[in-house]
C-alpha cells in the first residue's frame, strides 16, 4: 500500500513518467510538468528520492534508478487501458454530446 500512497500524491507519476526516456534536469523537468512550483517539485523529488526511485546524476539532472524503471514498466498496463479509456469517451462524446464527470452528458 505504501506504493500506493507514493505514488497518489499529486505529481508524482507525473515525475516518473517524464523521466521515462532518460535523465532530465529541475528546470526542464519542471516545465515538463506544466511548470509546477519549484517548492512542489522539490517536495516530490525528495520523496521520490527517498523511495529509490529517482536518483540525481553528478550532473545535477534526475534519472529513474532500476526501481522507478521497475515501477514505469508496471504501470504500462494502465498507460494502456488510459488510451482506451480516452478512446472511449472521445467516441461517446462524438456520438452523444460532451462527457462530463459522472457520466452525465449535456443538454
Amino acid at each position: 500500500m505504501a506504493a500506493l500512497d507514493l505514488f497518489g500524491r499529486r505529481w508524482n507519476l507525473r515525475i516518473v513518467w517524464e523521466l521515462r526516456d532518460g535523465p532530465v534536469g529541475f528546470r526542464a523537468l519542471q516545465e515538463r510538468c506544466d511548470n509546477m512550483s519549484s517548492s512542489v517539485l522539490r517536495q516530490r523529488l525528495t520523496e521520490l528520492l527517498d523511495a529509490a526511485l529517482v536518483e540525481q546524476q553528478p550532473d545535477t539532472t534526475y534519472a529513474l534508478t532500476e526501481l522507478g524503471h521497475g515501477a514505469r514498466r508496471a504501470l504500462r498496463p494502465l498507460v494502456r487501458w488510459s488510451a482506451e479509456w480516452a478512446e472511449t469517451l472521445s467516441a461517446a462524446s462524438n456520438h452523444s454530446g460532451t462527457w462530463r464527470s459522472g457520466g452525465a452528458e449535456e443538454g
